[in-house]
């Protein structure tokens, strides 16, 4: 069975910072892309950051571009997402998943990553964990 879970979560100042840890078991870790998705209260998901299998390829979406750095250990089969500069609109669940893919970009077979990877490729997510930026 598959367990996704995720921490790291909780209520900061804007321009702080927030590490989010997610630990994965009963898959082999290190087959997969993994990714970060986040959903504010009303709106709809957006993904947020992605990272291929061995943590050779990474992506942002534009609106954390310079401010957010995903990274896994395939060791302990842990995904992270480092987040600095936080802002208001920031404010979010956050949720880690398995990919199906084993690579990421900007663009997956010429179509959108962040759209195909909600249509077809989203396998296996967490509870999420809750981000408050504050103004």
């Amino acid at each position: 069975q598959v367990q996704v879970m995720e921490s790291g979560g909780g209520l900061v100042q804007e321009g702080g910072s927030l590490r989010l840890n997610c630990i994965v078991s009963g898959l082999i870790f290190d087959d997969y892309a993994m990714a970060w998705f986040r959903q504010a209260p009303g709106k709809e998901r957006e993904g947020v950051s992605c990272i291929s299998w061995n943590g050779g390829n990474t992506y942002h979406t534009d609106s954390v571009k310079g401010r957010f750095t995903v990274s896994r250990d395939n060791v302990k089969n842990t995904l992270y997402l480092q987040m600095a500069s936080l802002q208001p609109k920031d404010t979010a669940m956050y949720y880690c998943a398995v990919d199906l893919r084993a690579t990421c970009g900007e663009y997956y077979s010429g179509e959108d990553y962040f759209s195909t990877f909600f249509t077809r490729y989203l396998e296996h997510w967490g509870q999420g964990t809750l981000v408050t930026v504050s103004s």
